[in-house]
C-alpha cells in the first residue's frame, strides 16, 4: 500500500488532532517524522515537519475531511472589532520575539517561546483570546 502526504505540521498537537479526525472517519493514516520533530525541533523545518500520511486510495476522502475541519475552524476565528473572518494566529512583532529568535539561533532548542496573538488582516486589530461563542448565543 502506497501512502501520500496530505499535510505537514510544525506542532505535534496539531498533527495528532488531525490524525484523530481522519481516524474517526475511518481513514487509516499515520504521522511520519513526528518523533524527530518532537525530540529535535530544530530539525523540523529541514525535514519538512511532521507529515500526515494517508493511503493513496483515501486521499480524496482525507482532503474532504480536513477541508471541512478547516472551514469550521475558520468560522471560529472572527474579529471581535469588525466581524471579519480574515484572522490568523501569528507571532507578535515585538522586541521580545526578536530576542527569542536570536536566542533560538544561538542556543538551539533552549530559546523562550514567542508570544502569539490573533491578528485581523482587514482592520488590523489584535486580540489575545477568541470571543466566547457560548455567550453570543444566549
Amino acid at each position: 500500500m502506497n501512502f501520500v502526504q496530505v499535510r505537514s505540521f510544525d506542532n505535534y498537537i496539531s498533527a495528532n488532532i488531525m490524525q484523530g479526525k481522519l481516524e474517526a472517519e475511518g481513514i487509516y493514516c499515520y504521522l511520519a517524522d513526528d518523533n524527530t520533530s518532537t525530540i529535535f525541533p530544530v530539525l523540523s523545518n529541514p525535514i519538512g515537519g511532521i507529515k500526515l500520511m494517508v493511503a493513496e486510495n483515501d486521499v480524496r476522502d482525507a482532503e474532504a475531511v480536513l477541508s471541512g475541519f478547516d472551514a469550521e475552524y475558520k468560522q471560529t476565528l472572527t474579529c471581535p472589532k469588525c466581524g471579519s473572518q480574515h484572522v490568523e494566529y501569528i507571532a507578535k512583532s515585538n522586541p521580545a520575539n526578536w530576542l527569542s529568535a536570536i536566542l533560538f539561533w544561538v542556543l538551539g532548542n533552549y530559546a523562550i517561546a514567542s508570544e502569539q496573538t490573533y491578528h485581523c488582516y482587514d482592520c488590523g486589530f489584535e486580540f489575545e483570546e477568541l470571543p466566547d461563542r457560548a455567550l453570543e448565543t444566549e
